[in-house]
């Protein structure tokens, strides 16, 4: 049986667990960047960094609307990291995994591209993906925003329905199923007895992931 279909990979707590070292940093990085740009104390900058995470999405964002901060130079000082391969949080058994399933794979990340260039290096897995679609490539305009995935599917010349969006983001799964592309939720822990309508398919981890491939084609 021929597979077509062309997976679109998120990358933080998809590709690798986030949460215990990489997002703590980030988050301190960022309030630490306001504090030195914007002259606040430390509970000043997680108050409105909250709050522009809140009000746009993305603390980046709030940043460059109403302080005209260059993305570039807070993308590069909130994902510097010295130390990235011991952060790293990998699932034994990727690279074989995501080897196994059929059809192109691509990288869809909110974070910027040296960042997520260097952690696919650290998981042994860059050589799998042919593009890594990062903020930089949707002109900043994070998901769940469908400009960044309009973007990709031309850059790609794709159509929605041959995609597979495999992603931990409820709100970005649902951007993607009303785009028309297939969607499986990596929900980790957080399994609910029912899923949303825009989720197609749920697994604990991507270790699960080829024993859906049959059904996606």
């Amino acid at each position: 049986m021929k597979f077509n279909r062309i997976w679109v990979f998120d990358l933080d707590n998809t590709l690798h667990n986030a949460s215990p070292h990489i997002f703590p940093h980030i988050n301190r990085a960022m309030t630490t960047y306001m504090q030195t740009h914007l002259g606040l104390d430390e509970a000043g900058a997680g108050e409105l960094r909250q709050h522009y995470w809140r009000r746009y999405g993305a603390t980046l964002i709030g940043l460059m609307r109403n302080h005209a901060t260059d993305p570039a130079h807070f993308l590069r000082a909130t994902h510097d990291f010295s130390a990235l391969d011991r952060m790293v949080v990998r699932e034994p058994g990727l690279r074989a995994t995501l080897t196994r399933l059929p059809g192109r794979k691509l990288v869809f990340s909110n974070a910027p591209v040296h960042y997520a260039k260097a952690v696919l290096d650290v998981l042994g897995i860059a050589d799998l993906f042919d593009d890594v679609f990062s903020i930089e490539r949707t002109g900043y305009r994070p998901k769940p925003d469908c400009y960044g995935f309009l973007k990709l599917f031309r850059r790609h010349r794709v159509r929605a329905g041959a995609c597979i969006m495999v992603e931990d983001t409820l709100a970005n799964l649902k951007t993607a199923k009303k785009l028309g592309m297939s969607t499986i939720w990596v929900a980790g822990v957080a399994r609910a007895a029912r899923l949303p309508a825009y989720v197609d398919f749920s697994v604990r981890n991507l270790l699960q992931l080829p024993r859906l491939a049959w059904q996606l084609n």
